[in-house]
């Protein structure tokens, strides 16, 4: 007999003997039922052990000793009759040994399938065919994550979010789903989830009989599972869902980065968690990962941001948060240190016994730095003296009275925490009948040609000298140009005198003076050390604007071609500084009728981009400035701007740029864009007009002709914005120039000329204070030509000068900043609108 055939007999022998004996229920005849046909080893062994059980103990009646329940069931004692019954069994072992069963289920093992046959009621027995388990495969990744969906939109709305958390963000809220799903699925609530209770909620979810691609809720078993231990955790249920769980140390909220200039740095977002996201970089708002900076190009395979020769413009806000976790965001403020670097004034100077002198210290750095003197080699502190005294936190050595003994070499000294930089300025007491070496010097390097304005009026080229509030050298029209002896100002009838036209003009390295004439269509060159003009550039017609690109050592050149600006066109004089030999290249860029180029300072010595743009066009062309080529064009449409003027600060790298008047509008905005990734950030907090900065970057003071608001705005070190204060003026304002204070060390007052009134406003920045120099002689100048600057033009004297200079209608008024005074007016100047101020040579 074949084993086979010998377990069936012994199975029916001892179901025969079972219902001889009374000890099964008529209906256990169709538990019994439902294992015939399986594998006869495996029913036989479990026949027998339920037969030893049940003849080796002794129940009372009432118990469940007398009932046989089939398999996947078991028996309990009813709560409500005490009488014994047979219900289906709730857990099974965790073992995966699968079973087919005849309903085409994959089953994780034969307790499973039995539990199944009882939930249902119906008939299952396990079939050997390789369909059933192929057919466990075919759910496919996609099938899954619809099964997945399917799940969680069930539960949300079997258990809706509350309204507390319904306002949480989105990440949050499928957290809370997920752990409601894993709550009710964790029937027994001991934190594992296992297959008998996946196969629970499949029977008791009545809408999960749709089209699920082949998959069912066991097969988070198969692909969540990672221990493989039959169970799934929280966590593992959280991979399954894809629940992320970030976190960041409360310290590391906001992280301060402190770096030098020049060097690079790395900024490492400490944003942790199992499945995080890649980590998002950005920058006022603005994502860095995929803009290809040339300076931050490399986020690095732990998603740091790396910032390679880190300037001031890189200063400010970085964020990072993992790809679809807004909500949770660490902040890395970027501070850029700066060595100082100072200048001294003046150099070298001669003063007779008795007489004041002053020496003047400027110095920028970051942090700001601290200044000290000394004499020969010794503090000045140690000798201290009622005729000496320092000024504006050390930065102006004054000596009220000199002697023979104050002669010396005057070292001023600028620390901060990152460098140390020195300059010296000679004092030599002299006799003035004496020719000494500090006379010889004093000619030789030609500072008596040097601290003057040069005015460009209609009668010619006037120089002045402001100390001693005089003209010094006037240049006629009819005087001859050196290299072509054609007239500065040619007459068209030799008996009519005709008034010369100047549009703008600029200082070349204290060296030359370029200055356009539009109606000649050419550029004098003025020899600064001679004070003569040099020669003459032919231009494109009606030459308006001139912009001296210090980096490249190139005036620039835009030209209207008509008094339409039908025609406009730039051109670029190369190898400014030399005088002679210069080259004219005419650039690529057509229809431009503006365009901007920061300037430079004491730290910021090198600009590599302009911007050019057309007053129709709502957009500015970035443009590399040594290849005269375009670099990209920055869209300003969404924003409804036109743009009209620019101003730059280095700290923080931003643009503000005055958009156009609208017909339509009380005021044209100013927006602010943002050097590192050319973006526009959006409106500059409701400021309006022309800005202008001050030449430490750090205020901005923008105003308009027709407006009556004076906005003054400070970027601090860390490139943060803020509004100081919104002032109220009687009129609109029409031009700004800038003067360091004489009473705080690195500090500056902005002085404004008013459109249609002849006072002169002037206001400490850092302060607030304000006030009006109103005794002004001279009516203001009649508006100029189409060409010309602002109507009222206003001239300060460099670094280190107290002097402006204010044109008035048939004058020149000269102010003295120190002491918010008119020094002296010179007259018989007429329309000297174009004044360029050259320091010392």
């Amino acid at each position: 007999m074949q084993p086979g055939s010998l377990w069936l007999h012994l199975t029916l022998l001892g179901a025969s003997l079972l219902a001889v004996l009374g000890w099964m229920d008529p209906g256990t005849s169709q538990g019994l039922n439902v294992v015939v046909g399986e594998s006869q080893a495996q029913e036989s062994r479990g026949f027998e052990v339920t037969r030893r059980e049940g003849l080796s103990t002794h129940q009372l009646p009432g118990s469940c000793g007398k009932t046989l329940c089939s398999r996947g069931s078991r028996c309990v004692l009813s709560p409500k009759t005490g009488q014994p019954e047979c219900r289906c069994q709730e857990v099974c072992r965790p073992r995966y040994v699968p079973v087919c069963g005849s309903d085409g289920r994959l089953y994780e093992n034969h307790c499973e399938l039995h539990r199944a046959a009882c939930l249902l009621g119906k008939r299952l027995v396990t079939v050997h065919s390789k369909d059933c388990f192929l057919r466990g495969g075919t759910c496919t990744m996609a099938g899954y994550a619809r099964l997945k969906n399917v799940l969680l939109a069930l539960q949300s709305r079997r258990q809706p979010l509350g309204e507390r958390d319904s306002r949480r963000d989105p990440g949050t809220q499928k957290r809370l789903l997920v752990e409601s799903l894993f709550k009710d699925l964790d029937a027994d609530g001991n934190s594992h989830i296992i297959s008998s209770e996946l196969v629970q909620h499949l029977l008791t979810e009545q809408d999960l009989t749709g089209d699920l691609l082949g998959c069912s809720p066991g097969d988070l078993l198969r692909f969540d599972d990672y221990n493989h231990d039959g169970s799934l955790t929280l966590r593992e249920f959280y991979t399954a869902f894809q629940v992320v769980q970030l976190s960041l140390a409360p310290e590391d909220r906001v992280r301060v980065t402190t770096v030098t200039v020049g060097l690079s740095t790395v900024l490492t977002c400490t944003i942790h968690g199992d499945l995080r996201p890649p980590i998002i970089w950005k920058r006022n708002g603005l994502t860095l990962n995929f803009l290809e900076l040339e300076d931050i190009n490399d986020f690095g395979e732990d998603d740091s941001l790396y910032i390679t020769k880190v300037t001031t413009v890189h200063m400010g806000n970085y964020t990072c948060h993992a790809a679809g976790h807004e909500q949770l965001f660490q902040t890395h403020v970027l501070q850029v240190n700066v060595p100082p670097v100072i200048r001294v004034y003046p150099e070298t100077q001669a003063q007779e016994p008795g007489m004041a002198a002053s020496l003047r210290c400027h110095a920028e750095g970051i942090p700001t730095p601290r200044i000290s003197w000394l004499k020969n080699g010794v503090e000045v502190s140690a000798q201290m003296s009622k005729q000496l005294s320092l000024l504006a936190n050390g930065s102006e050595l004054h000596i009220g009275s000199v002697r023979y003994e104050d002669t010396g070499a005057y070292t001023c000294i600028a620390k901060n925490e990152v460098g140390v930089d020195e300059d010296i300025s000679s004092l030599f007491i002299e006799d003035s009948a004496r020719k000494t070496l500090a006379n010889i010097l004093w000619r030789e390097e030609g500072l008596s040609v040097g601290n003057m304005f040069y005015v460009f009026s209609d009668d010619g080229i006037v120089v002045i000298h402001p100390a001693d509030c005089e003209i010094q050298r006037h240049l006629k029209p009819t005087e001859k140009i050196f290299m072509s002896y054609e007239e500065i100002c040619p007459q068209e009838e030799a008996d009519t005198a005709q008034p010369c036209q100047w549009a703008s003009a600029v200082n070349v390295r204290n060296q030359y003076i370029y200055v356009a004439q539009p109606t000649l269509s050419r550029i004098l060159v003025v020899d600064i050390q001679a004070q003569k003009v040099l020669q003459s550039i032919g231009v494109d017609p009606l030459p308006a604007k001139l912009s001296y690109d210090k980096s490249h050592d190139q005036v620039w050149v835009l030209s209207w071609g008509d008094a339409h600006k039908s025609r406009t066109s730039l051109q670029v004089i190369t190898e400014a500084s030399t005088g002679q030999g210069q080259h004219l290249i005419r650039t690529p860029f057509a229809g431009v009728d503006d365009f901007f180029i920061p300037p430079t300072n004491l730290i910021i010595n090198h600009i590599r981009f302009g911007f050019i743009f057309n007053k129709s066009d709502p957009a500015v062309h970035k443009v590399d400035l040594e290849t005269l080529t375009p670099i990209k064009t920055i869209g300003l449409r969404q924003h409804g701007c036109v743009p009209q003027a620019m101003a730059h600060t280095h700290l923080g790298g931003y643009f503000f740029i005055q958009c156009q008047q609208d017909a339509a509008a009380a005021m044209a905005a100013q927006l602010v864009m943002d050097s590192v990734t050319d973006s526009v950030l959006g409106p500059n907090r409701g400021v309006t007009g022309t800005p202008h900065v001050s030449p430490d970057g750090r205020f901005v003071v923008s105003s308009a002709p027709h407006s009556p608001r004076l906005h003054v705005q400070e970027v601090s070190t860390r490139g943060e914005i803020r509004t100081l204060r919104e002032l109220q003026v009687h009129a609109g304002v029409s031009d700004v120039a800038f003067q360091r204070s004489f009473t705080h060390g690195h500090q500056y007052n902005a002085y404004t000329t008013l459109e249609t009134e002849p006072g002169l406003l002037f206001l400490e920045l850092s302060t607030g204070k304000m006030g009006v120099l109103q005794d002004l002689k001279g009516s203001p100048p009649e508006p100029g030509q189409s060409w010309g600057g602002p109507r009222r033009v206003l001239r300060d004297s460099g670094l280190f000068g107290q002097y402006l200079l204010l044109p008035a209608r048939q004058s020149l008024l000269l102010i003295n900043g120190r002491q918010n005074t008119l020094r002296c007016e010179v007259s018989d100047i007429k329309r000297g609108a174009t004044v360029v101020w050259v320091g010392e040579v």
